[in-house]
């Protein structure tokens, strides 16, 4: 793992971007070299380069875009022939939107298609092999927990079901009178020593999972350890670099006032509110199309005297209170018995209203909210007043989701499915914890590229 602003990153999926992007873009030079029977083509050097990288540039992208290298991609999620094929589509439709705007850069249609071709075929031997030597033994990290109670039998599960396992647990190691919920814990004494079953496992890193802070560690040893290079760290820094996310059960107000991140100051704001700016009005650019027919749609469904728009009070920026606009999915009459969860099936919902919530096309308006400045672009879902009252008082450190502007798209949004109780709140909440306090630039992108996953896919849709 590597942080890019205090984001992280799988290294072996950021190779596998690398390596696949080196497939895309030689493939368009073997494209040019088939089309041409490798006799001297029409294009100079210089042409092919720049053709070359604005493909694999698209390419890459779009393989993003569709989660292609998403390290949380577990086994239900998968579908790699539809992932590629789906992301394929994607790129092919920016670059013919690019060629449009920039003909330069457009190549012979054959060959264009031949470096389509070559790029699919590499890309499925690429994913081949990574697949195959990627979760080899000898390459994931050994992680030795120390602690055997409920939080340490928790770690078991939290890599189980992904494509890719970074790390394999070797052992728990329990401490006195801990009670023990894992299998096979080991117990320190005089004959077996810490720094020996590290060695003897091989130990890359040790986690600290004592349900009880009170215990007392084998300090002295710890530091030894760690002095020989191998990394300790505590389970809250495990979590965020494995799940992307702040453990709420293991959170204390310590954590948060020495932990980094949690950054609000400097430019900080003045680039994120420019960023909404320009992202809101770009997507408004190529989109007004689409809400102009979408409001016509409701209009022929419902009638012309039924509103187009629905304003709900959210709560916002420092629990600040304001009215978010989206396109109405719900008849009218939705809330006579008051403000409620919508469920899977609501039969609340209309006709148009369903295809626009899962394609999140009801979300569009709220770019007015962004301009106004009451939401960002990215952020935590705003959630009603009604239900803030209640979370702030059953849920710990609910309120420190509000240190940000709301959003219309967030990383809870893509890390976890449409939260309908309060233990889909809980889990929501670590994510945009997590989001709060490691919010940068780059963070955003990332989230507004990952959208596109949740958009085609209707990931979360209610």
């Amino acid at each position: 793992m590597i942080r890019i602003f205090r984001h992280y990153i799988s290294t072996a999926y950021l190779w596998l971007l690398f390596a696949e992007a080196l497939v895309f873009y030689s493939a368009m030079y073997i494209g040019a070299a088939v089309r041409f029977l490798y006799t001297a083509s029409w294009y100079s050097q210089s042409e092919l380069a720049s053709a070359a990288i604005v493909f694999a540039m698209v390419m890459t992208g779009s393989c993003s875009a569709l989660g292609l290298y998403r390290k949380t991609l577990d086994k239900e999620e998968y579908n790699i022939l539809q992932r590629i094929s789906v992301s394929f589509a994607v790129a092919v439709f920016i670059l013919a939107f690019t060629y449009y705007i920039i003909p330069e850069l457009m190549l012979a249609r054959s060959v264009l298609i031949s470096a389509i071709l070559f790029s699919f075929a590499g890309l499925l031997l690429t994913r081949y092999l990574f697949y195959r030597f990627v979760n080899l033994e000898n390459l994931k990290r050994r992680v030795l927990v120390i602690g055997c109670g409920e939080r340490a039998g928790e770690l078991s599960v939290v890599n189980s079901s992904y494509v890719y396992k970074g790390f394999e647990i070797v052992g728990y190691i329990t401490l006195e009178d801990e009670p023990v919920a894992v299998p096979h814990a080991i117990a320190l004494n005089d004959k077996i020593r810490l720094s020996d079953i590290v060695e003897a496992a091989n130990v890359d890193e040790i986690v600290i999972a004592v349900d009880d802070r009170r215990k007392k560690l084998p300090v002295e040893e710890l530091l030894d350890i760690k002095m020989s290079g191998v990394q300790i760290m505590d389970l809250q820094t495990f979590y965020e670099r494995e799940q992307r996310l702040v453990f709420l059960a293991a959170l204390s107000p310590s954590w948060l006032m020495f932990s980094d991140g949690f950054v609000n100051n400097g430019m900080r704001p003045i680039v994120k509110r420019s960023f909404d700016i320009i992202a809101s009005l770009l997507l408004l650019a190529v989109s007004w199309w689409l809400m102009l027919l979408t409001a016509l749609a409701i209009y022929i469904e419902s009638g012309f005297g039924a509103p187009v728009f629905y304003r709900q009070k959210r709560v916002g920026y420092r629990d600040s209170p304001f009215d978010v606009i989206k396109f109405r999915s719900m008849r009218v009459d939705a809330e006579k018995n008051g403000a409620q969860w919508a469920s899977q099936s609501d039969d609340r919902v209309t006709k148009v209203g369903k295809f626009i919530r899962k394609y999140r096309i009801d979300e569009l308006p709220q770019l007015l909210n962004v301009l106004k400045g009451d939401m960002s672009f990215v952020g935590p879902r705003p959630e009603r007043p009604e239900f803030v009252k209640g979370f702030e008082e059953t849920i710990p450190y609910y309120k420190e989701r509000h240190r940000v502007k709301p959003g219309i798209t967030g990383w809870a949004q893509l890390c976890y499915p449409y939260g309908a109780s309060e233990f889909d709140t809980r889990q929501k909440l670590q994510y945009d914890l997590y989001y709060v306090k490691n919010y940068s630039l780059f963070l955003d992108l990332t989230i507004m590229l990952s959208t596109v996953e949740v958009i085609l896919w209707g990931k979360g849709a209610r």
